[in-house]
């Protein structure tokens, strides 16, 4: 097997959605989804991602993997009038590699298994590329002068629904090809052309502001950015379970206010048989309390390494850290965050907690965050 490489090109002067590859989709950067699932490939030796923007830069770079590298993208290549095939061509005059995948950041359904799959056809026969699909179920008409003419069925006998096989459409979330075949034809796509059908939802390229709607909707819908099954749920405290507020009474006692609807949060994931633990870097006989009272599993505090804590409790449970959920809001919780299999932070997490989460809760700290991060992952 030659080496493959994923291209995934972002130009930063959208005009109909201004900075929409770094636009927070569904809890964060449109970008990071199509990365994300591009490094958790196994065919790819380098994930590409080739922009003209600074801060298109800046935000790829905060995922951190030797897998993935930002280049460079020259100007004539991310002018308005540009083609894709621009970008991909001057890649390939730079780079060392036997076969392409070109990848949309505009396809935040695209998956790993989507990618290990269609590149697996790909190599395992004898196509020249290949391109993502999805089935579409609709009756196509085409216009001559005033009249229409059905495209793709008879109004005589018209299928039922369920006996129509429909028609493929590009849904633009990868293509394959190889660079030789790049180089001659001046195309991501020639030669013996076949597919990979994706899921129906990955029929929405966010292009618009009505795709931008639609998408987060289903993703919301459909928990499609829940990957695997969480056993183990962790919550820091400050700014998570709290508002972040110090409150001293007179005597110089602290105070810390709570949310009810997070202790129902905690009532709620151990009836559905998931372990619970508090990890904060703060020790105080009030967090003890609050934890005991509302019947969390696991009370760790005064944690610097709030990661390596949480990999042995993992090791103790037999629990996989991918099949571990952790809510923080703070760059103490930025490692743990990085390698948990689902992380969320509060609407008012730092910035750099906001760009690595998987999932930004529409709740502040203590105002019931926790409980809205919880409820992802009850199926009834």
């Amino acid at each position: 097997m030659g080496k493959i490489v994923a291209f995934i090109p972002a130009r930063s002067g959208s005009k109909s959605i201004p900075n929409k590859n770094i636009k927070f989709f569904a809890g964060k950067p449109l970008i990071h989804w199509v990365i994300n699932a591009a490094l958790d490939c196994i065919y790819f030796d380098k994930v590409y991602v080739s922009t003209d923007g600074k801060e298109i830069q800046k935000i790829a770079n905060q995922i951190s993997n030797p897998k993935l590298k930002i280049i460079g993208r020259p100007k004539s290549t991310a002018e308005d009038s540009s083609t894709t095939e621009s970008a991909m061509i001057d890649f390939a005059s730079r780079f060392d590699f036997e076969d392409i995948v070109l990848i949309q950041a505009t396809s935040p359904f695209l998956k790993s298994i989507d990618l290990d799959r269609g590149i697996n056809k790909y190599l395992n026969n004898n196509f020249d590329s290949l391109i993502s699909i999805v089935r579409q179920k609709r009756f196509i008409w085409s216009k001559n002068n005033e009249l229409i003419n059905p495209y793709n069925y008879s109004p005589e006998k018209r299928p039922r629904r369920q006996d129509f096989n429909g028609f493929f459409v590009e849904n633009g979330a990868f293509y394959i090809t190889s660079k030789k075949l790049l180089l001659k034809s001046n195309c991501r796509i020639s030669g013996k052309i076949s597919y990979y059908e994706m899921n129906q939802n990955s029929y929405f390229e966010i292009d618009e502001e009505i795709d931008w709607k639609i998408g987060e909707n289903l993703i919301e819908k459909n928990n499609l950015n829940i990957p695997i099954k969480i056993k183990l749920f962790c919550t820091d405290v400050d700014g998570v379970l709290t508002d972040s507020g110090m409150y001293y009474t007179e005597n110089g006692d602290e105070l810390k206010k709570f949310n009810t609807r997070d202790g129902k949060g905690i009532e709620i994931l151990k009836k559905h048989k998931i372990k619970t633990a508090i990890v904060t870097s703060e020790n105080t006989s009030i967090v003890k309390k609050r934890g005991n009272k509302i019947g969390v599993d696991f009370i760790f505090q005064g944690i610097q390494n709030k990661l390596e804590l949480v990999k042995k409790l993992c090791e103790e449970q037999k629990i996989k850290l991918s099949e571990v959920a952790f809510i923080g809001d703070d760059l103490n919780d930025l490692n743990l965050l990085k390698h948990v299999g689902f992380s969320a932070c509060p609407s008012d997490a730092v910035d750099k907690i906001k760009n690595i989460s998987d999932y930004i809760c529409s709740k502040k700290g203590g105002d019931g965050c926790m409980r809205e991060f919880a409820e992802k992952f009850i199926q009834d």
